[in-house]
C-alpha cells in the first residue's frame, strides 16, 4: 500500500504531495476528517475534498481526499461539510468572586458548544480558578476552551470593579505590574473607571517596556493617538476610537481633564452627544492611519452595543438560552434592566443612533489596515450577553457593518492568534497547528450565520459530534 503525506501551507495556497514508501504501513491517526471542504481563512476560499489527520492533539496530515492513505481511531464523514479554525472570542469576561465562580465555570461549555475554541479574558476577579480552569483542560478532565487571560484589571483609586489593581503613582503602577508578572498572565487590561490619565499612559509605557501587551478602554481625558504613541495593543469598543474622530478631540479632552478637578467629573456618556456632533471623516482617517501603523488592534463589541440599544424595548424574557445561564448570573443583569426602563425615549433614540454610527466605523478600519478583532464581551453583569451564542451574533453584524464574511472570519480566528502571538500554532488549518476545528454543514463564506450550523467541534484533538454537544448542553440546562 502506498503512503503519501501532505502538507498545507498558511495560507492554503499550496499542497505537497511526499514520497510514496512502498509496503509502509499506514499510521494510526487520532482522528480523520475524510472528504471535507477546508475553509482558508487567508484567501478566502475553500479547498474541496480534503482529509485532515490529527494525532496527539495536532492537525498532522492535510491533503486531497483521493490520496490519502490512513488508518484512524476515529473517523468522521466530511462529505458536504466545512471545516474551518476553531473561532476565537477576544472580548469575555470570568468574575463575580467566590460566588459565582461554579457559575462562570458553567460557561466554558456554552462557548465550546458553539464552537469557540479559544477566549480571552478580559479582566475579573477569578484569576486563580481560571488557572485550575486551564490544568483541568490540560488534563482532559473538563471540556473548555483554551484561555488567555489579563488577571486582575488595572485601574484608579476606588476602582468600580472589585478585584482591580488601583494605581496612581508611577511606582503603583510598577508594582501592580510586578504582581500582574507573578501571575503570569497574558496581557494588561487598563480600566477607565477611575484612573487618572498620567496613571493610564504612564501604565502602557511601563508595560511596553517589559513587554506586555496593553489593551482596554480609556478614560476621555486621554486621547487615541497618545495612547497609540505609547504603544497600545488593542482598544476595547469604540466609544474611545469614535472620540479620536471628532474634529474637536483636543478641546473635549481638555474639558473632560478641567472636569476631573470637580465634583463631578465628565465621563465618556456625557461627552458623546458632543463627540458624535463633530465626527470628522479627516480625523477618523488619520487615527486609523495611525492605529494600523502602530500596530494597535480594536475590538468592535458591536453585538453588546445592540442588546443594550434595544434593552428598553427588548427584555429577553422568552430568549431560549437563559435555560442554560446559571440564575445567579442572571441576577447580575438586573441593574442594566432596571436602568434601560427608566431611560428617556431621547436617551434610547440617540443610543441606537450612536450603535449605527459604530457600525460604518467597521469597514473603515478594515480598508485603513487596522486589525479587528471579534468579542462578545459576554459574561456575568453584561446582560443578555450568552457564552458562545453572542459572539455568533458579532460576526453577523461585523458582516451586517460591511466585512466579508471571509473578513470576519479572520477577525474571529486567524487574527486572534496573531495578537496572542500564537499564530505558529493556531488560526488556520494546517500541519502542526493545534487541533481545534469546527466542523459544519454549510458555508460560511457563502453566509457567514452558517457558522451557527455546527455538525462538532474539535477542541485539542478531541472531536465533540453534535449528539455529544447535545449532552453537553443538557449538563447546563437549568434545572
Amino acid at each position: 500500500m502506498k503512503v503519501y503525506t501532505l502538507a498545507l501551507g498558511l495560507g492554503g495556497a499550496a499542497l505537497l504531495a511526499g514520497s510514496a514508501r512502498s509496503a509502509a504501513p499506514a499510521k494510526t491517526y487520532d482522528l480523520v476528517i475524510s472528504h471535507v471542504g477546508v475553509v482558508d481563512v487567508v484567501t478566502g476560499q475553500v479547498l474541496p475534498d480534503q482529509t485532515v489527520a490529527v494525532a496527539g492533539g495536532k492537525i498532522v496530515q492535510v491533503g486531497p481526499a483521493a490520496r490519502a492513505r490512513y488508518a484512524a481511531r476515529q473517523t468522521i464523514d466530511g462529505t458536504g461539510r466545512y471545516l474551518m479554525p476553531g473561532l476565537w472570542d477576544m472580548h469575555v469576561h470570568f468574575r463575580g468572586g467566590d460566588s459565582l465562580a461554579a457559575a462562570n465555570k458553567k460557561s466554558l461549555a456554552l462557548y465550546l458548544v458553539h464552537g469557540i475554541t479559544t477566549v480571552r479574558d478580559c479582566g475579573g476577579d477569578l484569576t486563580q480558578r481560571i488557572f485550575a480552569w486551564r490544568r483541568a483542560e490540560d488534563a482532559g478532565t473538563l471540556a473548555g476552551p483554551r484561555i488567555f487571560t489579563s488577571g486582575p484589571k488595572i485601574d484608579g483609586p476606588a476602582a468600580y470593579w472589585p478585584g482591580s489593581l488601583e494605581v496612581e503613582t508611577p511606582n503603583q503602577v510598577s508594582q501592580a505590574l510586578d504582581s500582574l508578572q507573578r501571575l503570569k498572565v497574558d496581557f494588561v487590561k487598563i480600566y477607565d473607571s477611575k484612573i487618572s490619565p498620567e496613571a493610564y499612559l504612564n501604565t502602557i509605557t511601563q508595560a511596553e517596556a517589559r513587554g506586555m501587551k496593553t489593551t482596554g478602554h480609556m478614560p476621555y481625558s486621554v486621547t487615541l493617538g497618545d495612547a497609540v504613541s505609547r504603544g497600545l495593543d488593542a482598544t476595547e469598543h469604540l466609544y474611545y476610537v469614535f472620540k479620536a474622530c471628532s474634529s474637536k478631540e483636543d478641546s473635549l479632552t481638555a474639558v473632560v481633564r478641567a472636569s476631573l478637578k470637580t465634583p463631578k467629573p465628565l465621563g465618556l456618556f456625557a461627552m458623546l452627544p458632543a463627540v458624535y456632533d463633530t465626527y470628522s471623516p479627516a480625523a477618523a482617517a488619520r487615527i486609523f492611519q495611525a492605529m494600523a501603523t502602530h500596530h494597535t488592534a480594536a475590538v468592535p463589541t458591536l453585538a453588546i452595543g445592540k442588546t443594550l440599544a434595544e434593552l428598553g424595548e427588548n427584555d429577553h424574557a422568552h430568549d431560549s438560552l437563559r435555560a442554560y445561564i446559571d440564575p445567579k448570573i442572571q441576577a447580575t443583569y438586573a441593574r442594566r434592566l432596571a436602568s434601560a426602563r427608566l431611560q428617556p425615549a431621547a436617551t434610547r433614540a440617540f443610543t441606537q443612533k450612536l450603535e449605527a454610527k459604530f457600525m460604518t466605523l467597521v469597514p473603515q478600519m478594515q480598508a485603513a489596515g487596522v486589525v479587528l478583532l471579534a468579542g462578545s464581551d459576554s459574561g456575568a453583569f453584561n446582560s443578555f450577553m450568552y457564552p458562545g451564542s453572542s459572539l455568533q451574533d458579532e460576526l453577523t453584524l461585523l458582516v451586517q457593518a460591511g466585512l466579508t464574511p471571509a473578513q470576519a472570519l479572520r477577525a474571529a480566528t486567524l487574527n486572534g492568534a496573531r495578537f496572542m502571538g500564537v499564530a505558529d500554532r493556531s488560526g488556520t488549518i494546517a500541519v502542526g497547528k493545534d487541533a481545534d476545528l469546527l466542523l459544519l454543514n454549510a458555508n460560511p463564506l457563502a453566509n457567514i450565520n452558517n457558522v451557527k450550523q455546527i455538525a462538532a467541534v474539535v477542541a485539542r484533538g478531541k472531536a465533540y459530534q453534535r449528539a455529544d454537544l447535545n449532552r453537553m448542553l443538557a449538563a447546563v440546562k437549568n434545572k
